[in-house]
């Protein structure tokens, strides 16, 4: 392969940004004749780009709405055919197809359509490209001879390459530009397959969990910044979005400090994940992806203090998240005394609580995740990889539904305590089991996590809460495990330590022994229904 003179290009594009300027310099500096299809052809007229239409080209009229158009042997014989080969250029001369050097297509817009809420199903498949797709691929095909682009992106690229080279490509340029183009139309066509997958009027099995769930499954993953190293030094590691990037944490905006680790983004998600749940402002603080404090306030700053109150030997380090944006009272407080943040994520923050929050760290991560918010409960397919294999499942989107709540005691919890009851049992789904929570007033105390027994979580949990000094809020306090207790040992640890109300969803076999524990000592239980393991 060698350098090779564009003088013919064919443009299709749906996005028509910076189309004209770049049709304009093709022309005026490198004397490019350009053929080009419906609506691009239009704009470029309109422009002054002298251009000659396909139809014009193929013999062949545009029809079917536009589904017909580039797809004929004189536009792909013209990316298709080899310049070297004598065979292929007497066929090129026989049948009159001219060779096309340069492609420049970008794709029907199907992620973005799709991506729309109620978009009907009709709507998605008529915005399936088809002549696009197969232009690219012959291109791609031919890259020893033709220069394909497919995003807007690499349009002041083209333009130095012909400049650097008199209105040529080299090879290597092509070779780039051809990856870059499969790289397109299999993130495209792995779009459409998901869509399609998840449509039960389409996919091959109408019921919901084929259709959540296909036979096979295509992650779209695209790199968003090589990560220092992993959760180790010695294991490389790196930062992908899914799908369009446009949602949870992949739309964070890094806005301060050091460089993010792989450890750094597991807890930010962990605390994000977790004030996301609560309606009213919460704080959290994340210490190995547990909690090792949170709260909620009548006021965002009250909800960090008593957040960071929860345990502050543990914070030291830690991740905090906040469900709404930094105000200066909040950046004071959170700035004070001699804290030490390694990460620090809200939706937003106020100009002037920005420059605080800078001035304190120099090096603490501040991040900005927009789409955070209250009672935002994060959605979709939660992914886990295993050696040489992949576990997905639906994310836990369960809330605290006090509607479906069981009281099984005879003692009735009082409304303080309903709202003591959620917080516990909110926190306590974010926590790795075996987990026990306390919380008072809105505040956890304590977590008793990732223990192998359920009984030794309790101990852990009220022993931290005692360190902590939470003695006096102990006593009325509320408990929640993310499972069934399979015997009433646990619960005797705490409602010893002075719990008073209780929640976890029920299903032992002795459960009985337990709302007999309860109603022997004044406590209210409450069962849910729903477990909340984390593993």
């Amino acid at each position: 392969m060698d350098v090779v003179r564009v003088r013919r290009a064919l443009i299709s594009v749906s996005d028509k940004s910076g189309m004209v300027d770049l049709s304009r310099a093709l022309q005026s500096e490198f004397s490019v004749e350009i053929i080009s299809t419906g609506g691009t052809s239009t704009l470029l007229k309109q422009a002054g780009v002298v251009v000659e239409d396909v139809a014009a080209v193929t013999g062949f009229p545009e029809m079917m709405d536009g589904r017909l158009k580039t797809l004929h042997p004189v536009v792909h014989g013209g990316l298709l055919g080899i310049r070297a080969n004598p065979e292929h250029q007497a066929a090129m001369h026989q049948h009159g197809i001219a060779p096309i050097d340069l492609l420049i297509v970008n794709l029907y817009p199907f992620e973005k359509v799709t991506s729309q809420v109620d978009c009907p199903v009709e709507r998605a498949i008529e915005n399936i490209d088809i002549g696009g797709p197969a232009m690219i691929r012959s291109a791609a095909k031919n890259h020893a001879d033709v220069a394909v682009i497919t995003d807007a992106s690499q349009y002041a690229d083209l333009l130095a390459e012909l400049r650097r080279h008199g209105g040529s490509t080299s090879p290597e340029f092509r070779r780039k530009l051809a990856h870059q183009a499969f790289l397109r139309t299999s993130i495209y066509d792995a779009m459409i397959y998901n869509y399609l997958s998840t449509r039960p009027e389409v996919a091959s099995s109408s019921t919901a969990h084929a259709a959540e769930f296909p036979d096979t499954l295509i992650p779209v993953l695209q790199k968003k910044q090589s990560l220092r190293y992993g959760e180790n030094p010695h294991q490389s590691a790196a930062f992908y979005a899914q799908g369009r990037g446009d949602t949870g944490l992949a739309a964070l905006r890094q806005l301060h400090g050091k460089e993010l680790s792989y450890i750094n983004l597991l807890d930010a998600d962990a605390a994000a994940t977790l004030v996301a749940e609560f309606h009213q402002p919460a704080a959290s603080v994340i210490k190995h992806a547990n909690p090792c404090g949170c709260a909620v306030g009548k006021t965002l700053v009250e909800a960090f203090n008593h957040a960071y109150a929860g345990d502050p030997v543990a914070a030291f380090g830690g991740i905090v998240a906040l469900n709404d944006t930094v105000d200066v009272v909040t950046a004071q407080n959170i700035a004070g005394g001699k804290r030490f943040l390694e990460v620090l994520i809200a939706p937003a923050y106020a100009p002037q609580a920005l420059e605080i929050l800078r001035q304190r760290w120099a090096d603490c991560r501040i991040l900005e995740l927009p789409g955070l918010k209250p009672g935002l409960v994060p959605d979709g397919l939660a992914f886990r990889s295993l050696w040489g294999a992949m576990l997905v499942q639906r994310m836990d989107v369960g809330g605290f539904d006090r509607a479906a709540c069981r009281v099984m005691s005879r003692q009735i919890p009082t409304e303080s305590q309903w709202s003591d009851l959620e917080c516990a049992d909110l926190v306590g789904k974010h926590v790795k089991s075996n987990a026990i929570t306390l919380v008072r007033g809105g505040q956890l105390l304590a977590a008793g996590a990732g223990q192998m027994s359920r009984v030794t979580s309790c101990r852990l949990a009220v022993d931290l809460a005692l360190r902590h000094g939470h003695g006096e809020k102990l006593k009325g306090a509320a408990a929640a495990s993310d499972a069934f207790f399979p015997f009433a040992d646990g619960p005797q640890i705490l409602i010893e330590a002075g719990i008073k109300c209780l929640v976890e969803p029920g299903g032992s076999k002795r459960d009985q022994e337990t709302i007999d524990l309860c109603d022997q000592h004044g406590v209210a239980l409450v069962f849910t229904g729903r477990r909340h393991f984390l593993h």
